[in-house]
């Protein structure tokens, strides 16, 4: 993954409503879920929630489905995938292993 792909998504990520509609949408695999619903779940006005679904879809983290009159929403697991693998490649000098262990304050 390139610098400038990692930061579109991580700026996407980057706004609570989008990164609650993202985790919703992980939460719900592979069948995705509808705009109505995912408004309703979280508590989101309709136009605000297109907003935040176009910058997802744009960013690559959400595919779209047309269903009819409908879209159904899923998140690309294998970008959001690519992602952690870029922001981890070098953690430890690339030994994973060590980066699990160390604990950090939260």
């Amino acid at each position: 993954m390139e610098n400038k792909t990692a930061v579109t998504a991580l700026s996407a990520l980057a706004q609570e409503s989008r990164l609650a509609v993202f985790r919703l949408l992980v939460q719900n695999g592979p069948d995705g879920l509808n705009p109505g619903v995912i408004a309703e779940h979280l508590n989101l006005p309709l136009p605000t929630l297109s907003f935040h679904l176009k910058t997802l879809a744009q960013s690559g983290l959400v595919t779209t489905v047309q269903e009819g009159r409908f879209i159904r929403y899923r998140a690309d697991m294998a970008v959001f995938n690519r992602l952690t693998d870029f922001l981890l490649e070098d953690c430890c000098g690339g030994n994973l292993q060590r980066c699990a262990t160390q604990k950090t304050d939260q």
